[in-house]
């Protein structure tokens, strides 16, 4: 049973009765595509388990999907047809394709056996399924016996296939990645070992204000980095050049520092530039910037000092960049924070890093393997530390 806050818990793939039944599972095969083929076959290996566990339970499977954003009309760039195919090669064995979308006149699975996989095409080809329209809902859930919702990177979404064709399936479950994404967030959120540490960086203040104020009231220590340190430098009353200020937040952020001044950690100095792409850089205090230059990383004492927090830590998570990280010049606070949440994982903390960016970092410096919990879903990872509801999970049954 999948747990999710105020103790609820949700039903899952393990708990229905899938013999000689038609599993309708919401996958997260969001992958990029380039010329043609699959780019990247990380979130298709991620759907695997779910796949291979209803086929063992005697199922057949019909695979649902998004992927980009088509805007509800068919787009052959953004066809699920090269992700079927790769997701075939993955498996080992052969997986269908129905070509005409759900909704339209003949959309939905033929007759399949036990066993037998097949993908449906991009349900954005359809306008109801960001809709959340119960007609297209309904189409969608006639292709299948029982639902189960896989893709934790489309929960907070109400759209149709998480939510209102959820709806329909009395016994609607969550598959196992979307399992254990509820239960490795729901610890920070629950009662996580401590010290517990947060660490959010990325540009804007606005995108993380919800979280911080959540991850305020119950984790120990906020770090703060990327360019949104710049709306707290500047409701400290100091000088941010040409730095990203969001000055609609800046009262936000001073009362944010007042309330909370031994919880929430700032960057003590950082690297400095006349623009992201061109110029020299600077280490300067962060109170110090040269007129008409930006900060674009955390500097080498902010580095040091979060990595002490770091190694006190039971709990960690973490979410967005230090920096301009793209850029080898800025990625130094990224990559020392993603070493030294590994190093603090093998010393046997728990950690959760989530979001896109700070993804990537892991990925790039090898440290994938040494983190506990790799969150594939962004955005659904922000709402869901920032105790928002999530209508994919809400739509499912309870246990």
């Amino acid at each position: 049973m999948a747990a999710v806050p105020g103790n609820a818990r949700k039903l899952t793939l393990a708990d229905l009765h899938l013999r000689g039944r038609r599993l309708l599972l919401r996958a997260d095969l969001n992958a990029p595509l380039a010329n043609g083929r699959v780019a990247d076959d990380s979130r298709l290996r991620a759907a695997l388990p779910a796949i291979r566990t209803a086929r063992a339970m005697g199922a057949a499977v019909v695979v649902t999907s998004h992927l980009g954003r088509p805007g509800g009309e068919p787009d052959p760039a953004l066809s699920l047809r090269p992700v079927a195919e790769r997701l075939g090669q993955l498996l080992g064995d052969a997986v269908g394709f129905e070509a005409t979308p759900v909704g339209d006149p003949g959309g939905g699975p033929p007759a399949l056996r036990p066993g037998e996989v097949t993908v449906l095409e991009n349900l954005r080809f359809h306008p109801g399924e960001t809709r959340n329209s119960p007609e297209f809902a309904a189409a969608l859930a006639a292709c299948g016996d029982e639902y189960v919702n896989d893709a934790f990177g489309a929960a907070h979404r109400a759209h149709a296939s998480v939510d209102a064709c959820a709806r329909r399936f009395p016994r609607a479950a969550a598959g196992p990645l979307l399992e254990a994404e509820l239960e490795a967030l729901g610890l920070a959120l629950g009662n996580p070992p401590r010290p517990f540490v947060a660490i959010l960086g990325g540009a804007k203040v606005s995108d993380k204000l919800p979280v911080i104020l959540s991850l305020l009231g119950h984790a120990d220590r906020v770090l703060i980095g990327g360019a949104m340190t710049y709306t707290f430098t500047a409701a400290q009353g100091l000088p941010t050049g040409r730095s990203l200020v969001e000055r609609d937040r800046v009262a936000e952020a001073a009362k944010l520092l007042e309330d909370h001044p031994d919880r929430l950690a700032l960057p003590t100095d950082h690297s400095t530039a006349p623009a992201p792409d061109a110029g020299p850089v600077r280490v300067l205090p962060i109170g110090e910037i040269t007129d008409g230059w930006m900060g674009l990383d955390i500097g080498p004492a902010s580095r040091a000092a979060f990595a002490a927090h770091l190694r006190e830590a039971a709990t960690i998570v973490w979410n967005g960049p230090m920096g301009l990280f793209e850029d080898p010049r800025f990625a130094e606070g990224t990559t020392a924070v993603a070493h030294a949440v590994a190093e603090a994982t093998g010393r046997g903390a728990t950690s959760i890093v989530g979001g896109g960016d700070s993804l990537a970092a892991v990925r790039r410096t090898g440290l994938s393997s040494r983190i506990s919990h790799l969150s594939t879903g962004g955005g659904a990872s922000l709402a869901f530390l920032a105790e928002q509801p999530l209508p994919g999970v809400e739509a499912l049954a309870d246990a």
